[in-house]
Protein backbone atom coordinates (compact mmCIF):
# COMPACT_ATOMS: atom_id res chain seq x y z
CA UNK A 1 0.00 0.00 0.00
CA UNK A 2 1.33 3.38 -0.58
CA UNK A 3 -0.70 4.59 1.86
CA UNK A 4 1.24 7.08 4.41
CA UNK A 5 1.21 4.93 7.99
CA UNK A 6 0.09 7.33 10.86
CA UNK A 7 0.08 6.61 14.07
CA UNK A 8 -3.58 6.32 15.91
CA UNK A 9 -4.70 7.10 19.30
CA UNK A 10 -6.13 4.68 21.14
CA UNK A 11 -9.57 6.46 21.70
CA UNK A 12 -9.69 6.24 17.66
CA UNK A 13 -9.58 2.10 17.76
CA UNK A 14 -12.65 0.13 17.79
CA UNK A 15 -12.88 -2.72 20.05
CA UNK A 16 -10.70 -6.01 19.60
CA UNK A 17 -12.50 -8.01 16.78
CA UNK A 18 -13.67 -11.74 17.89
CA UNK A 19 -9.94 -12.58 16.21
CA UNK A 20 -8.53 -11.06 18.97
CA UNK A 21 -10.61 -11.50 21.94
CA UNK A 22 -10.85 -15.76 21.43
CA UNK A 23 -6.49 -16.13 21.89
CA UNK A 24 -5.41 -14.57 18.37
CA UNK A 25 -2.30 -12.28 19.05
CA UNK A 26 -3.32 -9.26 21.32
CA UNK A 27 -1.51 -7.11 19.36
CA UNK A 28 -2.46 -7.39 15.72
CA UNK A 29 -2.74 -4.56 14.03
CA UNK A 30 -6.60 -3.26 12.64
CA UNK A 31 -7.80 -5.15 9.86
CA UNK A 32 -4.75 -7.84 10.12
CA UNK A 33 -7.31 -10.62 9.30
CA UNK A 34 -8.51 -8.88 6.02
CA UNK A 35 -4.95 -8.92 4.44
CA UNK A 36 -3.64 -12.01 5.84
CA UNK A 37 -6.55 -13.94 4.58
CA UNK A 38 -6.25 -11.85 1.28
CA UNK A 39 -2.41 -12.79 1.21
CA UNK A 40 -3.11 -16.42 1.52
CA UNK A 41 -6.14 -16.42 -1.06
CA UNK A 42 -3.47 -14.82 -3.47
CA UNK A 43 -1.43 -17.39 -2.89
CA UNK A 44 -2.95 -20.37 -4.06
CA UNK A 45 -2.62 -21.60 -7.58
CA UNK A 46 -6.10 -21.32 -9.36
CA UNK A 47 -6.68 -21.10 -13.26
CA UNK A 48 -6.35 -17.19 -14.42
CA UNK A 49 -9.38 -17.17 -16.01
CA UNK A 50 -12.81 -18.69 -15.09
CA UNK A 51 -15.52 -16.47 -15.69
CA UNK A 52 -18.22 -18.92 -14.26
CA UNK A 53 -16.78 -19.59 -11.07
CA UNK A 54 -15.81 -15.97 -10.47
CA UNK A 55 -19.40 -15.28 -10.72
CA UNK A 56 -20.15 -18.15 -7.98
CA UNK A 57 -17.84 -16.43 -6.12
CA UNK A 58 -18.61 -13.11 -5.86
CA UNK A 59 -22.58 -14.65 -5.69
CA UNK A 60 -21.28 -16.59 -2.51
CA UNK A 61 -19.41 -13.79 -0.83
CA UNK A 62 -23.07 -11.32 -1.61
CA UNK A 63 -24.88 -14.10 -0.08
CA UNK A 64 -23.08 -15.03 3.02
CA UNK A 65 -22.71 -11.04 3.61
CA UNK A 66 -26.26 -10.89 3.65
CA UNK A 67 -26.71 -13.53 5.65
CA UNK A 68 -23.81 -12.15 8.48
CA UNK A 69 -25.77 -8.57 8.82
CA UNK A 70 -22.60 -7.06 6.61
CA UNK A 71 -22.62 -5.04 3.11
CA UNK A 72 -23.13 -7.35 0.40
CA UNK A 73 -22.08 -4.95 -2.32
CA UNK A 74 -19.13 -3.94 -0.47
CA UNK A 75 -18.14 -8.18 -0.01
CA UNK A 76 -18.84 -8.26 -4.13
CA UNK A 77 -15.85 -5.23 -5.16
CA UNK A 78 -13.78 -6.49 -2.00
CA UNK A 79 -13.83 -10.21 -3.49
CA UNK A 80 -13.77 -8.82 -7.69
CA UNK A 81 -10.46 -7.37 -6.17
CA UNK A 82 -9.54 -10.65 -4.78
CA UNK A 83 -9.91 -12.50 -7.93
CA UNK A 84 -8.27 -9.17 -9.75
CA UNK A 85 -5.04 -9.93 -7.35
CA UNK A 86 -5.09 -13.61 -8.28
CA UNK A 87 -4.97 -13.21 -11.93
CA UNK A 88 -2.31 -10.57 -11.20
CA UNK A 89 -0.43 -13.31 -9.59
CA UNK A 90 -0.87 -16.34 -11.67
CA UNK A 91 -0.18 -14.05 -15.34
CA UNK A 92 3.52 -12.62 -13.38
CA UNK A 93 3.89 -16.38 -12.38
CA UNK A 94 3.19 -17.86 -16.03
CA UNK A 95 5.55 -14.60 -17.26
CA UNK A 96 8.32 -16.33 -15.24
CA UNK A 97 7.54 -19.71 -16.15
CA UNK A 98 7.99 -18.48 -19.88
CA UNK A 99 11.07 -16.50 -19.18
CA UNK A 100 12.31 -19.17 -16.76
CA UNK A 101 11.45 -22.08 -17.69
CA UNK A 102 14.07 -24.20 -15.34
CA UNK A 103 11.83 -22.22 -11.96
CA UNK A 104 8.32 -23.72 -13.08
CA UNK A 105 7.03 -26.29 -10.84
CA UNK A 106 7.09 -30.00 -12.25
CA UNK A 107 3.85 -30.87 -10.69
CA UNK A 108 0.47 -29.13 -10.53
CA UNK A 109 -1.50 -28.75 -7.49
CA UNK A 110 -4.76 -31.03 -7.53
CA UNK A 111 -7.65 -28.11 -8.37
CA UNK A 112 -10.60 -29.63 -6.25
CA UNK A 113 -7.89 -29.41 -3.25
CA UNK A 114 -6.64 -25.59 -4.27
CA UNK A 115 -10.54 -24.72 -4.75
CA UNK A 116 -11.88 -26.13 -1.53
CA UNK A 117 -8.79 -24.56 0.25
CA UNK A 118 -10.30 -21.01 -1.26
CA UNK A 119 -13.82 -21.80 -0.32
CA UNK A 120 -12.30 -22.11 3.29
CA UNK A 121 -10.51 -18.71 2.77
CA UNK A 122 -13.84 -17.12 1.18
CA UNK A 123 -15.87 -17.72 3.98
CA UNK A 124 -13.43 -16.57 7.06
CA UNK A 125 -12.13 -13.69 4.36
CA UNK A 126 -16.00 -12.63 4.38
CA UNK A 127 -16.57 -13.15 8.29
CA UNK A 128 -13.23 -10.78 8.52
CA UNK A 129 -14.47 -7.75 5.87
CA UNK A 130 -17.89 -8.45 8.39
CA UNK A 131 -16.14 -7.61 11.36
CA UNK A 132 -14.00 -5.05 10.16
CA UNK A 133 -17.58 -2.35 9.64
CA UNK A 134 -16.26 -0.35 12.58
CA UNK A 135 -12.77 0.45 11.05
CA UNK A 136 -14.56 1.86 7.70
CA UNK A 137 -16.58 4.37 9.44
CA UNK A 138 -13.86 6.73 9.15
CA UNK A 139 -11.78 6.60 5.83
CA UNK A 140 -8.60 7.81 7.09
CA UNK A 141 -8.68 5.34 10.23
CA UNK A 142 -9.35 2.11 7.90
CA UNK A 143 -6.38 3.26 5.19
CA UNK A 144 -4.30 3.51 8.03
CA UNK A 145 -5.72 0.14 9.78
CA UNK A 146 -5.27 -1.45 6.30
CA UNK A 147 -1.63 -0.03 5.39
CA UNK A 148 -0.38 -1.17 8.64
CA UNK A 149 -1.73 -4.66 8.75
CA UNK A 150 -0.93 -4.99 5.02
CA UNK A 151 2.57 -4.24 5.97
CA UNK A 152 2.85 -6.60 9.01
CA UNK A 153 1.19 -9.55 6.43
CA UNK A 154 4.01 -8.59 3.71
CA UNK A 155 6.83 -8.79 6.52
CA UNK A 156 5.49 -12.13 8.33
CA UNK A 157 4.95 -13.81 4.76
CA UNK A 158 8.11 -12.29 3.09
CA UNK A 159 6.08 -11.45 -0.13
CA UNK A 160 7.89 -10.54 -2.84
CA UNK A 161 7.02 -8.12 -4.87
CA UNK A 162 4.63 -9.68 -7.54
CA UNK A 163 2.55 -10.82 -4.09
CA UNK A 164 2.73 -7.55 -2.50
CA UNK A 165 1.40 -5.70 -5.62
CA UNK A 166 -1.66 -8.63 -5.64
CA UNK A 167 -1.97 -7.99 -1.75
CA UNK A 168 -2.64 -3.97 -2.39
CA UNK A 169 -5.03 -4.99 -5.35
CA UNK A 170 -6.78 -7.03 -3.07
CA UNK A 171 -7.21 -4.74 -0.41
CA UNK A 172 -8.44 -1.22 -2.59
CA UNK A 173 -12.11 -1.93 -1.69
CA UNK A 174 -12.03 -2.58 1.89
CA UNK A 175 -11.77 0.86 2.77
CA UNK A 176 -12.86 2.58 -0.02
CA UNK A 177 -16.22 1.52 -1.33
CA UNK A 178 -18.31 1.15 2.33
CA UNK A 179 -17.85 5.15 2.70
CA UNK A 180 -19.40 5.79 -0.93
CA UNK A 181 -15.59 7.06 -2.08
CA UNK A 182 -14.67 5.90 -5.27
CA UNK A 183 -12.13 3.29 -5.58
CA UNK A 184 -9.38 5.63 -6.67
CA UNK A 185 -9.68 6.89 -2.85
CA UNK A 186 -10.77 10.31 -3.86
CA UNK A 187 -14.02 11.95 -2.44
Amino acid sequence: MTTAVLLVGAAAVPPATAATRTGGPSRRPPLFSVAELSARRIATGEPVDDPAREQRVLDSAAGQARKLGADPRLTRLVFRDQIEANKKVQRGLHRLWRDHPGEAPTDRPDLDEVREEIDHLNEALVRAVADAAPYRRSVTLCRTALAVSAGRVGRDRSLDELHAAALDVALRSVCAAANGVPRDGRA
